[in-house]
């Protein structure tokens, strides 16, 4: 996987940022001022959105490796930046009238949550003006990035008795309500608060029934990602912080190493003593396997239409994700292990960077059971049950 020189640099600099304010982003519990002003000067939030409507029209590579970089900075910042950037792609599944109202004006761009589970409930309706749209309330958790919202995208059941529908909505953040409730020992940065919605009207172009947003699109020129899969591409974004925290800790423990003299002792250094070089090394072996698994499921995913069994490959790239996940936790575990009681100090950057890390493993996509027991069923050729997603 390779990543275009300005794509990188641009990462490279803006980690530096979320280094810096990663404290900072923690207490305030979500991106800093300073993060979401570079973010947006640097042209960020645009990396995904199709070159017609002025945007980047980046590929699967460089949003995976830019999030991986930014997230040697700041785990939580980066996880909501990269989705923050995501979601402009979800966009292009929706209606031209709808891309051409939020990507084809203003900035070019939209900063917009996305919980997707279907919590939500949409009546068929007719607006004041008469127009068709739908009725949408419910309540939703885990929306991240949404204080720094233009527009919110929530899922709900269609209500209906003749078939089970789910369809996606997209408001204004001035119809939706958030509840503060993102009190959390990590991930702090996110914001990822719950919102509420009560009745409010949203226009039928606004609308996409969710099949029709999950599968692939047609690919268009300059529109990396058109052809892929929603799943398969959220399972190696979400991966890709964590990957990055676990080459980050790796980095802090080598520099610990070289520093640190070990309690109780006569001044023995700790990087004299063959366990502390054998962890090390240990974890420089662990790292770059969780990042060839992130790497090589990407190259793969862009290559899912030449591929003979898409939906089997599919499956194995959200194995992959979790896998990536899986050993990230394990590498930062294991350098915390043996960095002495003094890392877990709330200004030392490696205990950040593990609680960051073990509340992403969290999240549904990289349930190791579930994601385990998906891929064995689709090895042994049995058939998926309804709610299957990949």
């Amino acid at each position: 996987m390779t990543t275009g020189g300005h794509v990188a640099e641009r990462a490279s600099k803006l980690a530096e940022l979320l280094n810096s304010d990663a404290v900072e982003a923690e207490r305030i519990r979500q991106l800093t001022p300073a993060v979401l002003d570079a973010a947006r000067e640097s042209g960020l939030f645009q990396m995904v959105v199709p070159t017609r409507f002025g945007g980047e029209g980046a590929g699967l590579a460089d949003l995976i490796d830019t999030t991986r970089t930014l997230a040697t900075g700041c785990p939580a910042s980066a996880w909501t930046l990269s989705f923050l950037i995501m979601h402009n792609w979800l966009i292009t599944r929706f209606s031209e009238e709808f891309q051409q109202e939020v990507l084809g004006s203003g900035e070019g761009y939209v900063l917009m949550p996305a919980p997707l589970a279907p919590t939500g409930k949409l009546r068929s309706v007719t607006g004041p003006d008469g127009q068709a749209g739908w009725e949408v309330t419910g309540r939703w958790e885990w929306a991240t990035g949404v204080r720094h919202a233009d527009w919110v995208m929530v899922t709900g059941v269609e209500d209906r008795t003749d078939a089970l529908v789910a369809r996606f909505a997209v408001l204004p953040i001035s119809d939706v309500n958030v509840e503060d409730v993102w009190f959390t020992s990590g991930m702090r940065a996110t914001g990822s608060d719950n919102v509420h919605v009560k009745g409010a009207f949203v226009p039928e172009h606004r609308t996409l029934v969710s099949d029709d947003l999950f599968e692939a699109g047609v690919a268009v020129e300059g529109d990396g990602l058109a052809h892929l899969p929603v799943m398969a591409v959220l399972s190696l974004l979400a991966a890709a912080p964590a990957v990055g925290a676990a080459e980050r800790a790796v980095s802090e423990y080598l520099e610990r190493l070289r520093s640190r003299v070990l309690a109780f002792s006569m001044g023995d250094k700790a990087a004299e003593q063959p366990v502390a070089q054998a962890r090390l090394g240990t974890a420089l072996a662990d790292v770059s396997a969780a990042r060839v698994v992130l790497d090589d499921a990407v190259d793969r995913l862009c290559a899912i239409d030449s591929c003979d069994d898409p939906a089997s490959e599919r499956v194995s790239v959200r194995l992959a994700a979790a896998d990536a996940v899986r050993r990230s936790v394990a590498v930062i575990g294991d350098v915390c292990a043996g960095a002495g009681a003094s890392v877990y100090r709330l200004d030392s950057t490696l205990q950040r960077l593990q609680r960051d890390v073990e509340v992403l493993k969290g999240h549904v996509i990289f349930d190791w059971d579930r994601t385990t027991e998906l891929a064995g069923r689709v090895a042994l050729g049995l058939p998926l049950r309804p709610l299957d997603r990949y």
